[in-house]
């Protein structure tokens, strides 16, 4: 993003690939994955679903910085997932003496 070219051809090229190994990101992989495509503005409705899809069976292994940088993610593309963030904040409550 601060390099002034996003390069749209190559986020829809990495997208459409990372939807199919997705069963192998953990979750710093996952949230990461979504925080990127949000911090240049690039959606790609079909990679954060499936990312939703496994990160609500990984958030056991989300720390604080996974759980904010996906939900952030989300919110900041506008892309709703009542569900994940259902389960996110779940989790969130069950971790909440382990945040910093």
């Amino acid at each position: 993003a601060t390099v002034g070219h996003k390069a749209p051809e190559l986020f829809d090229a990495v997208s459409e690939k990372a939807i199919f190994k997705l069963d192998t990101f953990n979750s710093q992989e996952l949230a990461n994955t979504v925080w990127a495509y949000a911090t240049v503005g690039h959606k790609a409705p079909e990679l954060f679903d499936a990312v939703s899809e496994k990160a609500i069976y990984k958030l056991d292994a989300f720390n604080s910085q996974d759980m904010a940088n996906t939900v952030w993610a989300y919110a900041t593309m506008g892309h709703e997932d009542p569900e994940l963030f259902d389960a996110v904040a779940e989790e969130a409550i069950y971790k909440l003496d382990a945040f910093k």
